[in-house]
């Protein structure tokens, strides 16, 4: 038996705003143990027995994210594949291209589990052995859901209604009075979004109920862009065909309609962290009902959960608050509505507002920038590249740059020149002249990075190398995060 879990990693996680922003997304959110959502999924879904082979499903724009995520747990050795999203199709088409994946490399009746990327279970052992049930019902030509046992009525999941291990129907979210009718008839659960099927099984079914799903996805497949690297491979589906795949969930387009459905009831202390209450119960309270993260004082607060990334926060004379701080947006929210966060997500998105698309800290393939200060001819920047990394080959040409070692060393292209620079010692990049920073060592580089000139705008650059072949970034965006034209 091959088992095949596919991470499916997309969407923005805007109820999680500002720790969550487009470009750096829920997934990738650290918890208090130093994990990311993403990194607690791997590690749980490579313990299921007889895993032949990791693939995630996520976009160009957060390969090297995920890449570095996964690259970061040296306890789980298994071949992982990357398989590229030109633009989000919802999950009918992610599942798709999975299912046809699989098939391609492990076989028709490899078992395919599927994962949304960004949930929490507490309880491993009785995770193991629900997918152990699931597994066992895939193995019989059946598609297996996972039910969650609810523990309140809660409007922000869909729900199961099941008799026995036979679905009835699946329900859209309700509202507050027909959950708690549905918690109190013991026949409804919540849906995880967590399935189980064999890849001939899903492909059979799409191509009953979905056939231009799967036909467009099939396409991209086949006349996508295949590359193979150390112990991992990239798959970048093709955008011609891609986006012409109907954009619907593997609920409306299966799960709704097949007959080979199979409900595993299960209660394995889940959490879909799809709020910042769910993120707070990831935490014990105090005695006076407060959770709390970072540097916070608090007079007379309870009920409330305060999260800070570097600042202190103090609190007087306040009940049941979400407030979260980064470094570059501030969160304050009643706890009773944070699913309207969305509604703030999506008006800073809106009006053009950066700070639903990035954080005052950008994360590239190489590694991050953080924009330190800005004012009228100048723009000062920290930046931190990874050992082995560099920075693409490029040109302005109407700013100046001078980079100053704060720690690490560096390999500099200025010009005609190639520099080695150390601790305390610094370049300085004339405008016109091709340049590019490189890490040739063991340690982080870390340098600060002084930009001067009459015209800083983001549309003065012109790349001539790129070793990442990063075409699937915004072209909002250069390769040090930067907004640009067009």
């Amino acid at each position: 038996m091959k088992v095949v879990p596919v991470i499916i990693s997309g969407g923005a996680g805007s109820r999680l705003w500002p720790a969550s922003r487009q470009s750096h997304p829920k997934p990738f959110l650290k918890v208090a143990d130093g994990h990311s959502l993403i990194q607690h999924t791997v590690l749980r879904v490579g313990s299921i027995k007889g895993v032949v082979e990791l693939v995630a499903v996520t976009s160009g724009e957060h390969l090297f994210l995920t890449k570095d995520e996964f690259d970061e747990l040296d306890s789980v050795v298994l071949p992982r594949t990357f398989l590229l999203e030109p633009e989000g199709r919802d999950t009918a088409a992610a599942v798709a291209a999975a299912a046809i994946h699989a098939k391609a490399t492990q076989g028709p009746d490899a078992i395919l589990c599927v994962f949304p990327a960004d949930h929490m279970v507490g309880n491993l052992p009785a995770f193991l052995d629900v997918m152990c049930r699931a597994i066992e019902h895939a193995k019989l030509g059946r598609i297996a859901t996972l039910g969650i046992a609810p523990t309140r009525p809660d409007t922000a999941f869909g729900y199961i209604e099941a008799d026995g291990e036979e679905v009835v129907r699946f329900v859209e979210k309700p509202d507050l009075d027909t959950a708690k009718a549905y918690v109190a008839s013991k026949r409804f659960f919540w849906n995880a979004g967590i399935f189980c099927f064999s890849a001939q099984t899903m492909l059979d079914e799409m191509a009953s109920h979905c056939p231009a799903v799967i036909q467009a996805v099939s396409d991209s497949y086949e006349n996508g862009r295949f590359s193979q690297g150390e112990g991992f491979a990239k798959i970048e589906l093709a955008p011609e065909h891609f986006g012409s795949a109907p954009r619907i969930s593997l609920d409306h387009a299966v799960m709704e309609k097949t007959n080979k459905l199979a409900v595993v009831a299960c209660d394995m202390d889940w959490n879909d962290i799809g709020s910042w209450n769910a993120m707070a119960d990831l935490i014990a309270p105090d005695e006076s009902g407060n959770r709390i993260r970072g540097d916070v004082h608090m007079v007379d607060t309870t009920g409330s959960y305060v999260s800070s990334d570097k600042r202190v926060i103090g609190t007087v004379g306040v009940s049941d608050l979400v407030i979260v701080d980064s470094p570059d947006a501030l969160l304050v929210a009643s706890r009773d509505r944070v699913q309207d966060v969305k509604k703030l997500f999506e008006g800073l998105k809106a009006s053009g507002h950066e700070a639903h698309l990035v954080h005052s800290t950008v994360h590239r393939p190489w590694g991050t920038y953080t924009v330190l200060e800005e004012g009228e001819r100048f723009k000062i920047k920290r930046i931190e590249v990874k050992p082995g990394r560099q920075l693409s080959l490029q040109m302005h040409y109407h700013r100046s740059e001078h980079w100053v070692v704060v720690s690490g060393s560096a390999k500099i292209v200025n010009g005609e020149q190639e520099l080695f620079l150390a601790t305390n010692e610094s370049a300085y990049i004339p405008c016109g002249h091709k340049h590019r920073l490189e890490n040739p060592g063991r340690i982080d580089l870390v340098i600060i990075e002084v930009q001067s000139g009459d015209y800083l705008g983001e549309d003065d650059i012109v790349r001539f190398d790129d070793v990442y072949g990063r075409t699937q970034i915004s072209p909002a965006h250069d390769e040090k995060g930067q907004r640009v034209a067009g």
